[in-house]
């Protein structure tokens, strides 16, 4: 069982984590609407992404015999202006996330629960592949240039992403 404290801290970060997946689909419409079809591909697969972090949470707080209290979930932006303005947008969100599961972990330390500190591994391990992706978007984006033949290759290899369940995550939300 979990505490109180705890239970409410990883309550609030499925909320986050469902902001993130509305974020990220806001993204992939915007994208959608300005002809990069591959950058609002990939932004899609992003969404669906954070869903799975939702499930991984959901799951983790009901096997620990906690209630999942969920909240209301921020409108995101529609509007990012520019492809480079949006994957920064994307960068500065994510290494938000990146401080707030470190918060966690503070917080899974300061009430002695080494299970979820453990739990909470994982998404560290996702935050530090997440903002090394975006990252090397950004560089390739900034190389490119925000128009012309290198963008549209860009977004043509930003269109190769597909979604992949997380291995395990399948029995849990079957």
């Amino acid at each position: 069982m979990i505490t109180d404290k705890m239970t409410q801290a990883l309550n609030k970060q499925m909320n986050a984590e469902l902001y993130s997946a509305y974020l990220y689909l806001a993204m992939a419409s915007w994208a959608s609407t300005q002809g990069l079809r591959g950058a609002s591909n990939w932004f899609f697969v992003q969404s669906r992404e954070e869903m799975t972090h939702v499930w991984r949470f959901y799951n983790y707080v009901s096997s620990q015999g906690s209630q999942v209290i969920l909240d209301t979930v921020a409108k995101p932006p529609a509007d990012f202006e520019t492809i480079a303005k949006a994957f920064a947008e994307t960068l500065v969100h994510e290494q938000a996330v990146t401080a707030i599961i470190n918060a966690l972990i503070g917080i899974a330390h300061e009430e002695n629960d080494n299970a979820t500190a453990i739990f909470l591994q994982w998404y560290v391990n996702e935050q530090v592949e997440e903002e090394e992706s975006v990252g090397e978007i950004i560089d390739q984006i900034n190389l490119a240039g925000p128009v012309g033949g290198g963008m549209l290759l860009i977004d043509r290899e930003l269109g190769t992403r597909v979604f992949k369940m997380p291995v395990g995550l399948v029995a849990a939300v079957a």
